[in-house]
């Protein structure tokens, strides 16, 4: 590695802030006048996003090729060429804080659950099923090397790399095939921050206990604790980081407050938290089954004044509710065989109000979901559009420009809309032969319908497209809404560690 250097930030445990933390540092370091790139040697979540791939030919079939040149969110360029991969929606946006394209070298290994000891495995944006079948262990030792090299290849392209960690780097049961944090710290050399949630109680002890069962030599490159979420009198702390200090010789370089609104998606979803905005106005209810998928897209609505957002589980949670939408999922016929078992189906069904379906929950609003490749199941849908979809072993990925048609009735303010999307997905769906057809309400770039409505006054519409809510012109139709461009969240990240680290530490982490 002869260029680039690497910080790294890891975590006592997850959910303790490595994530945003990371977004913030590329930005800070990205306004330094630094050549910035993220990295995670892999990650676990069902939020991805699709980004260009490597050059050359792709595994996935001709027809899974990106139709335009958008990036999800629309902010910053993109090529609009050449095959296109998936990685964690972490380090996309951590890519566009740091002013660069989102790519998948950012993130050669993804994840994605699909049954609690399940997971599809995502190397370098495509699925490798071989190594979806292997045990874990088995599975790591193939994995590290792609990782590893992609790792290589940006610090050797970069001025840093800043590395998100996963989960704790203390699990010693996993210690000799953890790549993710131990291996990646070793190959790397990078200064570590170690971040707790100060919020959940026991932080000095997690630190203390983190510091202890990490491998000496990856624990000699910690740099500094972090305590995120504080409330309160920072001055109440002491003496307690003095004695963390003392016990390790590891300073506390920053002690971060409370800070609900700073406008990025949890990483590992969002929908334990408690319902966002007052009890007036808009209510939308987002249907909340097991292996929902792609749910940082809604972000944005839960900034929006007058918007109430919450999470629906049972039928009592859709009642109020203005809208009832069916987000995207990892295991389309699962959750909808959850969803019946709920009897969500039944109060979906009667629900007066609009509804809204994203790709799985499009499949879930249709006649019929047909599976003949062994990829989801079959099952009969929920009947409120009439279309069938059929599973295909391919997953199709792309970006594109795309167009509302002449919508009409409950959702009439999206006609002629212009927007950016992205899609994952493995269905195909088409209009049922033996229905009355419906409307068509959203097309891509390459003319194809990837949006329907249907049922009384217009009231149901499914499309194939995420990322719709973070599109300024959907906000502004629907809402009459703007919210804080991307770049202003991360400007405000990079503000925020300003303020609170110790003076020149962040510099310091570069020597």
């Amino acid at each position: 590695m002869t260029r680039g250097r690497a910080v790294m930030v890891l975590g006592t445990t997850s959910g303790a802030g490595k994530s945003w933390l990371a977004t913030a540092l590329c930005r800070w370091y990205a306004r330094q006048g630094l050549r910035v790139a993220p990295f995670k040697a892999q990650n676990m979540s069902n939020n991805a996003r699709v980004v260009p791939g490597l050059p050359g030919p792709s595994l996935r079939r001709p027809g899974a090729v990106p139709r335009g040149d958008a990036a999800g969110l629309g902010s910053g360029p993109a090529p609009g060429h050449g095959h296109m991969g998936e990685i964690g929606s972490a380090q996309y946006f951590q890519a566009l804080a740091a002013r660069r394209v989102p790519e998948v070298r950012m993130n050669p290994v993804l994840l994605k659950p699909e049954a609690d000891t399940h997971s599809q495995v995502v190397v370098l944006g495509e699925v490798d099923a071989a190594l979806s079948r292997l045990p874990w262990r088995e599975r790591s030792a193939r994995l590290w090397p792609r990782a590893e090299a992609a790792l290589r290849g940006l610090m050797a392209e970069n001025d840093l790399v800043v590395i998100e960690g996963a989960g704790s780097p203390a699990e010693i049961n996993l210690a000799a095939c953890d790549y993710v944090n131990l291996g990646t710290a070793r190959a790397s050399g990078a200064a570590c921050l170690l971040v707790t949630d100060i919020d959940r109680g026991g932080a000095f002890a997690h630190l203390y206990g983190t510091h202890q069962l990490m491998p000496a030599d990856v624990r000699a490159q910690l740099r500094g604790f972090v305590l995120n979420r504080f409330r309160g009198d920072a001055a109440l702390l002491s003496p307690g980081p003095e004695q963390l200090q003392a016990l390790t010789g590891v300073p506390t370089v920053a002690t971060l407050p409370m800070w609900r609104g700073h406008g990025l998606p949890e990483e590992d979803g969002v929908f334990d938290d408690a319902p966002t905005g007052s009890g007036q106005g808009l209510h939308i209810a987002v249907v909340a089954y097991p292996r929902l998928s792609n749910l940082d897209e809604f972000q944005p609505l839960r900034q929006l004044p007058g918007v109430r957002l919450s999470w629906a589980r049972a039928p009592r949670d859709l009642q109020g509710a203005d809208w009832v939408v069916l987000p995207g999922s990892k295991s389309t016929v699962a959750d909808l065989a959850w969803l019946r078992a709920q009897k969500l189906d039944l109060a979906i069904n009667a629900h007066p109000g609009r509804v809204l379906g994203i790709c799985g929950g499009l499949q879930m609003l249709g006649e019929a979901l047909i599976d003949t490749q062994g990829v989801d199941g079959n099952a009969p849908g929920l009947g409120l559009l009439p279309l069938v979809t059929a599973f295909e072993r391919d997953k199709l990925l792309s970006t594109a420009a795309l167009r509302f048609g002449a919508i009409d009735g409950a959702w009439a303010s999206l006609a002629g809309v212009q927007a950016d999307g992205y899609e994952i997905r493995h269905g195909r769906t088409q209009p049922h032969p033996g229905l009355p057809a419906p409307r068509v309400a959203l097309r891509n770039a390459a003319g194809e319908a990837i949006g329907w409505q249907a049922g009384r006054d217009g009231r149901v519409l499914g499309v194939y497209a995420h990322g719709l809510f973070e599109q300024p012109a959907v906000l502004h139709a629907l809402f009459g809404q703007r919210i804080r461009p991307l770049d202003e969240v991360f400007d405000g990240l990079a503000d925020f560690i300003d303020r609170h680290f110790q003076p020149g530490t962040l510099a310091s982490l570069m020597a």
